[in-house]
């Protein structure tokens, strides 16, 4: 393991800020400035050897409790009670924020879709649809009414039908939603249709050779509480085109819903008005222990916040641990959900930290500006000075790092979603270095960053301790700067019309 040495600083941030603060908080983000100052004190005290302390935690918790941290599990909540413990002892204010996730699904009896009018027809479960699973049960006859489809299809996927709330707009109450399978996730237009009032939801595959079978398929959604099916693009093409068709959508399903908690910790000091937001997924997949997915961003995110706890921060922190990230982003989607309007409006930016120590890694950033011009556009107003920011810190450090996609995949997309700057560090997952990244990283081109990714293998052995203490610094030094300083990112200016439901991945990423 890399450990850089570093002077002792124990009381030194008191010091500083007694000196400091009264002369600095005004100050320009340079050389000794308030937040460059305490940025540079608080990545002297967070030290590699002290997150792998947390990450040797975690993998003694999957050890005693069946070998994984996963939703629901008693590894879960184990983790969840080790990171609240930490946090209370350094006095933080912190709360078990309660989420749901399904325990259980399954049907007792077939579906069933028929056609009422003004043809009436039957359809074959299995062949022409299925259910998604898991589907609330419900039975509703209704008019069906379409959402931005694309029909003929385009030779490609390039349908966004339901992706937005504004696609629901004039969309009746009460009827049922017909939607084009296309390129966002099946979740978020399940969200979408709930809150436009639909009935029941039926999306159809999206009409491109290869993509015009319904097939199962599990996408972790079930809060729109009606019944939903996938069917086939022949039968969706066909309601699509019958004037006023109607019909009836049963589900006959048995949901049971579990509970877990996100760990949330709050500064007891900084503005209430300008919050500053880091977090990382507390659990694991059942495959394994997540010692480097995620229990790496865990670890360092819980040891800059017990680092910066005497910090006399201008901007209220909030560290949050989200549980049930691996089916759904479910902890951080149902949280950003809870909150008013005027509490999104609170969070000034928000830094994500999963896998920060991939053992073939390579320091990749959220691309904020969109500047690789790859996959999903820019994030919100402010994305691009956080990544800017974290490549200050790399750069001083004469180290390499590189662009990667906001592809909806972690806890960053429900804050995106709803217009909150968003960035952090990613070190790869089950994703083949490239030949450049190896020249620039080290490592080997061809492989895995993760070779162990979601698998039983994802232990302590795992993680590339290099990786982990450099990140772990990078970690600490945003969150120092951003405690004083949020001059250069812009208040949330997102429209509510504009706001999308967060795009949430499941397993690999189902659209």
């Amino acid at each position: 393991m890399r450990i850089r040495r570093r002077r002792r600083v124990a009381g030194a941030v008191m010091v500083a800020a007694a000196v400091i603060l009264p002369l600095s908080v005004s100050a320009p983000a340079e050389a000794g400035s308030l937040d460059d100052v305490f940025a540079k004190v608080l990545v002297a005290k967070v030290k590699g050897e002290n997150v792998k302390k947390h990450l040797d935690a975690l993998q003694a918790i999957a050890t005693a409790n069946g070998g994984n941290r996963a939703a629901g599990t008693p590894g879960y909540n184990a983790s969840r009670d080790y990171v609240a413990k930490k946090l209370r002892a350094a006095g933080y204010k912190v709360t078990l924020d309660p989420i749901n996730f399904v325990e259980s699904w399954s049907e007792n009896t077939p579906p069933v879709l028929a056609q009422t009018s003004p043809t009436p027809k039957t359809y074959t479960p299995g062949t022409d649809f299925v259910t998604f699973e898991p589907s609330p049960a419900g039975d509703v006859t209704a008019q069906v009414q379409g959402v931005d489809l694309v029909l003929p299809p385009t030779p490609t996927p390039t349908s966004t039908s339901g992706c937005e709330t504004s696609d629901f707009n004039g969309f009746v109450a009460g009827r049922i939603a017909l939607i084009q399978r296309g390129t966002c996730p099946f979740a978020t237009k399940v969200l979408n249709a709930g809150r436009a009032g639909a009935s029941g939801i039926i999306i159809f595959n999206e009409g491109q050779p290869g993509r015009t079978d319904p097939f199962p398929l599990n996408i972790g959604e079930w809060r729109a509480g009606i019944p939903m099916v996938f069917s086939s693009f022949a039968v969706g093409n066909e309601l699509a085109t019958a004037p006023g068709a109607t019909v009836r959508l049963k589900v006959d399903s048995n949901l049971v819903l579990g509970t877990n908690h996100n760990v949330i910790a709050e500064s007891r000091h900084g503005n209430p008005g300008n919050v500053v937001m880091i977090g990382a997924h507390l659990d694991s997949v059942p495959e394994g222990p997540g010692i480097n997915d995620n229990g790496s961003g865990t670890a360092a995110i819980l040891e800059t916040a017990l680092q910066m706890r005497h910090f006399p921060v201008k901007n209220k922190m909030r560290f949050a641990f989200w549980a049930a990230e691996e089916i759904g982003l479910l902890g951080s989607d149902q949280y950003v959900a809870k909150l008013s309007q005027a509490e999104q409006d609170k969070i000034r930016l928000y830094l994500n930290f999963d896998m920060v120590a991939s053992p073939n890694y390579a320091y990749k950033l959220y691309d904020g500006d969109d500047s690789d011009a790859t996959g999903a556009p820019a994030g919100p107003p402010g994305s691009a000075q956080i990544e800017k920011q974290l490549e200050r810190f790399f750069d001083r450090r004469n180290l390499g790092h590189v662009g990667t996609d906001f592809d909806g995949r972690s806890d960053y997309g429900p804050f995106i979603a709803v217009g909150i700057p968003s960035g952090g560090i990613f070190t790869g997952a089950e994703g083949l270095k490239t030949p450049a990244e190896a020249a620039l990283f080290g490592g080997t081109a061809g492989v895995a960053y993760d070779v162990c990714y979601h698998l039983a293998c994802d232990t302590i052995t795992n993680v590339n301790l290099t990786a982990l203490d450099v990140n772990s610094d990078a970690i600490a030094d945003s969150a120092a700067r951003y405690a004083f300083n949020t001059r250069d990112i812009p208040v949330n200016a997102l429209a509510p019309s504009a706001r999308v439901a967060p795009k949430a991945t499941v397993g690999s990423g189902a659209r």
